[in-house]
């Protein structure tokens, strides 16, 4: 299995340009948080399994990420529990981030890296969290090559 900081490498090749990057902060999570409520949707035990699997590959590359990744994933599947929102909200936040994303990569001039890899879908959240833990904790030693 790769080391993260392997994933992180390879995800960043067609994560360089700033514009993409700023996409990546609002649509990578609106994507992640759609998706849970989606599943959610229609079956609560399948949402959790799917989470628990997510993160049992974060503890695999690393266990601080996949702490924070816990955190984030039990606030949106909150979220999830007490929004008004239906199947609609979470289909149409899908497709708005995905347009997002699409968008990011032509400004970028590279296919995303799921195109690649489907594993890559699992990198980009957690490639998102690093980055905002460098930003917010002045102690926090990135992951990556070079931050956000």
């Amino acid at each position: 299995m790769k080391t993260v900081t392997e994933w992180f490498d390879e995800y960043s090749e067609s994560h360089q340009n700033p514009t993409n990057k700023a996409i990546h902060w609002v649509c990578v999570p609106a994507i992640l948080f759609s998706i849970i409520g989606i599943i959610a949707q229609f079956n609560a035990m399948l949402t959790a399994l799917i989470i628990v699997l997510t993160l049992v590959f974060y503890a695999r590359m690393d266990i601080v990420l996949a702490i924070a990744m816990a955190a984030l994933l039990f606030v949106m599947a909150w979220l999830i529990i007490i929004l008004p929102v239906g199947k609609g909200f979470y289909l149409g936040l899908f497709v708005v981030a995905w347009i997002g994303q699409f968008y990011g990569h032509k400004v970028e001039g590279k296919k995303p890296s799921f195109f690649k890899d489907l594993q890559f879908l699992l990198i980009g959240p957690v490639w998102c969290m690093d980055a905002y833990l460098a930003k917010v904790l002045p102690n926090w030693k990135t992951r990556q090559k070079e931050a956000f």
